[in-house]
């Protein structure tokens, strides 16, 4: 008897509702844009997060990365390093325009770094080369870039096709190379490119192996130190030193194409671009960063020609960023929910005022204080359903577009719809309480008495 006096109570509401459609449309509009904006911050946040820990999988967990830099840089940072007041410089036995020498990021760096930290795993020097790669009168433009095995660890990739350099070849300095996704489709269109010539440069080098594809973001590419595998080709960097370049050896070419060029462009005189750092344990990172920042420092006599870049750092600290703009964004969202709170108590409180005869004669007809909260709260319950409902469906729709729209990854997860359409109940209960209260003190006499 007691569910169908409940029952009987929410359908006198719901019927209420249907006489003012238009009202009730315009009281669950909070609601509605409310629950959705929940949904869609949410949906938001959870793609940020799922493309953070993507990144994080790119650059490898532990890895440190030394960058060479050019040698107007270096001369820059050391003359600031080294400048002073003026008395200073006036009392200074030393002249001022001597400068410390750097032999720049080379194979003995890598080496040192290796044989003298105990906390690295192991150490992948990279020198990289824009170049022509060409097949059967195919062209295009890309980087070669010398390697070791490693470097395929420390990036987490894996081959779908052929083998990675062996002992031998990356010894023996072999003409043999490692494609990327990218170039197989442009070049070999149709063909098995494994065991084929592919003419990088002025060298033809063998192909022993295909990279699996590997989607990076071209900001990922700037920010983050790394590259797009797809586009590249990798040989071992014994073979790039020997067959290519090796920008440590001091050539009579060289200096007549320094003098020529003393006053243009910059000359890079390191033998290696980076050197990818795999630290064996997580907590010890910014340790033997120290660590490398002092051995570095040494070699180079203070000489800054080269960056010592964290991306897991840059990355937790993005992470940490995200999730108080995340956690920002749910308020803002949730505040909505609260204003289509103040809008059913506003309106319900206005419908208590307009039925104040119908509230007297159901008191006086034997309806109970309890029956007539269970009419408004159906009446507030059902507007707070209606518009959780409308707006889950907005909310998905709309991450739904955001993605496609703008490329910005939402993820939408059950919790999000499930707590959002939960708390829109919630502020129908609790924004209809105080209105349903107030019909029940109503005094019936004084209700029937009313215009």
């Amino acid at each position: 008897m007691r569910l169908q006096r409940i029952i009987f109570n929410f359908d006198i509401g719901i019927r209420a509702l249907f006489q003012n459609r238009f009202r009730a449309i315009l009281t669950s509009l909070g609601i509605i844009f409310g629950v959705a904006s929940v949904i869609a911050m949410l949906a938001i946040g959870k793609g940020a997060e799922k493309e953070i820990l993507e990144q994080i999988k790119q650059v490898g967990s532990n890895n440190v990365i030394i960058k060479s830099k050019m040698e107007d840089q270096s001369r820059k940072n050391s003359d600031n390093a080294g400048s002073g007041d003026d008395a200073t410089s006036s009392n200074s036995k030393e002249p001022q325009d001597k400068k410390n020498f750097s032999p720049g990021l080379s194979m003995d760096d890598a080496d040192d770094i290796m044989r003298n930290i105990s906390t690295i795993k192991f150490v992948s020097p990279e020198i990289e080369q824009q170049t022509q790669f060409m097949f059967n009168g195919l062209n295009m433009k890309g980087k070669l870039i010398g390697v070791q095995n490693y470097y395929f660890e420390t990036t987490g990739i894996t081959l779908s096709e052929g083998s990675f350099f062996s002992d031998q070849q990356m010894e023996n300095a072999e003409p043999v190379c490692v494609i990327g996704k990218n170039i197989k489709t442009k070049l070999f269109a149709g063909e098995d490119p494994i065991g084929q010539y592919l003419k990088c440069g002025n060298t033809w080098l063998l192909i022993i192996g295909v990279l699996g594809n590997k989607n990076v973001a071209d900001k990922d590419v700037e920010k983050l130190s790394i590259r797009n595998l797809n586009n590249e080709v990798y040989l071992p960097v014994n073979t790039m030193l020997i067959r290519y370049t090796n920008r440590s050896l001091v050539t009579t070419g060289k200096i007549r194409m320094m003098r020529n060029r003393r006053n243009q462009a910059p000359s890079n005189y390191n033998q290696l671009d980076r050197i990818v750092v795999h630290v064996a344990e997580s907590e010890m990172v910014m340790p033997t960063v120290e660590i490398l920042s002092r051995l570095l420092s040494r070699r180079h006599q203070q000489v800054e020609d080269y960056e010592i870049v964290v991306p897991e750092l840059l990355l937790k600290q993005e992470q940490k960023t995200k999730a108080l703009f995340n956690v920002v964004l749910a308020i803002i969202a949730s505040i909505s929910l609260i204003v289509g709170g103040i809008g059913i108590m506003n309106i319900m409180l206005a419908s208590v005022l307009e039925r104040t005869r119908e509230i007297g004669l159901r008191l006086a007809l034997g309806a109970t204080k309890r029956d007539v909260v269970m009419q408004f709260l159906g009446e507030a319950v059902s507007i707070s359903v209606t518009g959780g409902a409308i707006g889950v469906i907005l909310g998905v729709t709309t991450s739904l577009l955001i993605r496609s729209a703008t490329g910005i990854q939402t993820i939408i997860s059950p919790a999000s719809i499930i707590i959002s359409f939960t708390i829109s109940i919630a502020v129908g209960l609790i924004f209809g309480i105080l209105p349903a209260r107030r019909a029940a003190k109503s005094d019936p006499v004084v209700s029937l008495r009313s215009d």
